[in-house]
């Protein structure tokens, strides 16, 4: 599938993955849509990129504001979400208030966007969230529920749009530096990204382009649906 004048959403599209997805449809010849939750990162962002780049500050996990943002734009031909959120600790280390949150980040909240999105997608269009590998349910319990929850998403959502020639997948990263660390210090970032390396097959971590290019490569095969592409370094293989 070509991707020129193609209308996309990236939602979470401000920084990591979802703003290297970006650039990279728009090199395709797309017109893309970004819906983030820092309007600094928006400005910059649409600032370098003005052309067929347009954004919105919204909090994607709150329905009405999720609703009223469809409501007022044209169908898209493909939607994209990172929506979701990390946790570490087992099972009895954290609190159900935690658990609660990091699965409702995951899951409800990407359940909530495909029962809103669905019917937002031209037909031939695609749906992709995110998942993830990596970690072991006594360090990375809710994580793992959420991301597990996700794959399940993904597989009955494909059946169930399969008559309206719709599709839905997601890419599986495992630990890669995004702004999602950006809690950690330069120093804890890098210790950090040097212990994940040393259990990869591969001895090392992703690049953000290389987990860009599993979204793009999804949105342009018309014939994946119902998959789960792990971009991992051979973590999954273990």
């Amino acid at each position: 599938m070509k991707l020129k004048n193609k209308r996309i959403l990236i939602i979470g599209g401000t920084s990591g993955f979802g703003k290297e997805l970006a650039l990279q449809c728009l090199q395709q010849g797309s017109y893309v849509s970004v819906i983030g939750r820092s309007n600094t990162h928006l400005k910059e962002f649409i600032a370098t990129n003005m052309q067929h780049l347009s954004g919105v500050v919204l909090d994607a996990t709150e329905q009405r504001q999720l609703a009223d943002f469809f409501a007022n734009h044209r169908a898209f031909d493909h939607i994209v979400s990172t929506l979701g959120g990390t946790m570490s600790g087992g099972f009895l280390d954290n609190s159900l208030v935690e658990f609660r949150k990091v699965i409702d980040d995951k899951f409800f909240a990407n359940l909530q966007l495909a029962q809103l999105a669905v019917s937002q997608l031209n037909k031939g269009g695609s749906l992709t969230f995110t998942s993830g590998t990596g970690g072991h349910p006594s360090t990375a319990s809710g994580a793992i529920v959420g991301n597990h929850a996700i794959n399940l998403l993904v597989k009955g959502l494909a059946v169930e749009v399969a008559p309206e020639q719709k599709r839905i997948n997601a890419v599986a990263p495992t630990w890669t530096v995004t702004g999602l660390w950006r809690d950690l210090s330069p120093a804890e970032l890098q210790q950090q990204e040097k212990t994940v390396a040393a259990s990869i097959p591969l001895e090392r971590t992703a690049k953000i382009a290389e987990v860009a290019s599993a979204y793009l490569y999804l949105i342009m095969n018309d014939f994946m649906t119902g998959q789960i592409i792990n971009v991992d370094g051979g973590v999954s293989a273990l």
